[in-house]
């Protein structure tokens, strides 16, 4: 069945107003070919200032269980890619642990601050699971989480107070940018 339109179309002007020059409307100065204007050979357009790219890359907010299962997912990732080509050395598994524990920090949502540290170290465990050795059967496989759980445990600790302090600082930012909003303006 067709749907029939019950406005006219817009055609790039406003009511009340002129009309915007031609390249207005096409968002920039442009041929009429379409295709951007040719700079000369050797001259390059200077970029966005670094604060501007900073600006631009990833943020997103994860909820708790998203902070949770981003955490999870990625520790796997990162044990099962250790065990593939670092034949499950616990200490670059370590080292991989800390900038997840950072990125979960810093992309848990304002009123979720609480689990990021409470995820991480969940985390770690689900991903030392390729990299932990195994003597056979669940028990091993249990056995050998539990001891590589023991022997890494300064990457666990280290990874988890990382994550509680960064969220301690966006917690107590967050709290001070509140209190400023609900102050009087000085006369």
């Amino acid at each position: 069945m067709e749907q029939h339109r019950t406005r006219p179309p817009h055609n790039g002007t406003r009511r009340g107003t002129p009309p915007l020059p031609p390249q207005a409307a096409r968002g920039g100065a442009r041929p009429a070919t379409g295709r951007p204007a040719a700079r000369p050979a050797g001259v390059r357009q200077p970029g966005p200032p670094p604060a501007e790219r900073v600006r631009r890359l990833p943020n997103p907010r994860l909820t708790g269980l998203g902070g949770g299962l981003f955490c999870g997912a990625a520790m796997f990732v990162l044990g099962g890619l250790d065990a593939l080509l670092f034949g499950a050395s616990p200490t670059v598994y370590g080292v991989l642990f800390l900038p997840v524990c950072v990125l979960t920090a810093l992309w848990v949502r304002k009123g979720d601050l609480v689990t990021a540290p409470v995820v991480v170290p969940i985390a770690f465990a689900v991903g030392l699971l390729p990299v932990a050795e195994s003597g056979g059967g669940l028990a091993g496989r249990l056995m050998g989480l539990v001891t590589a759980l023991a022997t890494q445990a300064g990457w666990l600790y280290g990874g988890t107070l990382v994550a509680g302090v960064i969220v301690s600082v966006r917690k107590i930012t967050l709290m001070r940018r509140q209190v400023a909003r609900r102050r009087p303006p000085r006369a």
